[in-house]
């Protein structure tokens, strides 16, 4: 049997993603998968023990590409990526994104038993013929997790596996041991989102981290992959604070944050990837809805503001003020009782 998964960014999503494909990995234990992902995230799937392949999908550089007039270059790589997507014949193959790009992608595929959710979004459902319904009140992984279920997966915690490559670890723990940093012994920071309005205040995450450093005396190491965004944060603290912005890969990243104490986040790709490792996590929300895309599992802290317009799922706002309105002080408070061992 030949599957192809469908699933190609962000990082949150693919990573949300990592639990069906176990679970049709225990259905079909002799198929040979195939993942197909854009670029940002490829590297959450590439190795992966569990897949026989993936196909990097370069949609955005093409997109680049044309606006340079670069259309040899372009012509010559979509050809030799659709060449490979039509190598094998597709008994089954599954949209879990559900969006016109997507769905371009299954397409081409010249898949046999075309799966996804019976949704309008983008037109996404005129390019299937097996449908299920998306019910949008459960969490992204166990909306995913429909999709083994409606094929006849038996009920199972959700399983999150991720490519470890023995260089990601192997660079982490020196990145680690570099910093003076001990393992359980130090909390990471992302601070970072792709929406403007999942940010919280720059000398907010500052004065929350002197609190840490200060009060628990346990050292705090900001992660992200834009290490200037990061300086203007360090450069407001007063004490110590260690920034690996840029430093580390996927993998990489999530060595760090399987390894700390815990991990204090927006909500973000980089949060999805510290719960699917295991860690306690402190999530800020504001815009987002937690019960749909927050922290996955039990151990992890969401700290709202409980504001009445709030989700309303804007990428834009004049005030931000659902997560204005978190306090240094709140987030603080739940530290130090994971710290201390309280819920």
């Amino acid at each position: 049997m030949n599957l192809l998964i469908v699933k190609l960014s962000a990082i949150g999503d693919v990573i949300h993603t990592l639990p069906s494909l176990a679970a049709l990995r225990r259905l079909y234990p002799e198929a040979h998968i195939t993942w197909v992902v854009e670029e940002a995230a490829a590297e959450l799937v590439l190795g992966h023990p569990l897949l026989d392949r993936v196909l990097i999908f370069r949609r955005k550089k093409w997109i680049s590409d044309l606006r340079k007039g670069r259309f040899q270059a372009v012509r010559r790589e979509a050809g030799e990526f659709l060449a490979q997507l039509r190598d094998r014949r597709y008994d089954l193959v599954i949209d879990f994104h559900g969006l016109l790009k997507s769905s371009f992608v299954v397409f081409l595929s010249k898949g046999k038993r075309k799966l996804g959710y019976d949704s309008w979004q983008e037109m996404s459902k005129l390019f299937l013929n097996e449908k299920i319904p998306e019910d949008m009140n459960k969490h992204a992984v166990d909306r995913y997790l429909d999709f083994p279920r409606h094929l006849g997966a038996k009920p199972a915690p959700p399983e999150f596996i991720l490519p470890c490559p023995p260089q990601a670890e192997t660079h982490s723990d020196a990145l680690l041991a570099h910093h003076g940093l001990e393992k359980k012994k130090y909390i990471a920071v992302n601070p970072v989102a792709l929406w403007e309005t999942k940010l919280w205040d720059d000398a907010k995450f500052a004065k929350l981290a002197d609190s840490i450093a200060g009060k628990l005396k346990i050292p705090v190491v900001f992660t992200g992959r834009d290490k200037e965004t990061l300086d203007k944060i360090t450069a407001k603290m007063s004490t110590k604070g260690i920034n690996i912005g840029g430093q580390t890969t996927l993998p990489e990243l999530a060595n760090i944050y399987k390894n700390a104490r815990a991990v204090i986040t927006t909500d973000s790709g980089p949060m999805h990837l510290a719960a699917a490792v295991g860690v306690p996590v402190i999530a800020l929300f504001g815009p987002t809805d937690p019960a749909r895309t927050g922290p996955y599992g039990a151990g992890h802290t969401v700290i709202r503001a409980g504001l009445s317009c709030s989700p309303c799922l804007l990428k834009k706002c004049e005030t931000r003020q659902c997560m204005e309105a978190i306090s240094p002080e709140q987030v603080f408070a739940a530290v130090e009782r994971l710290v201390n061992g309280g819920s």
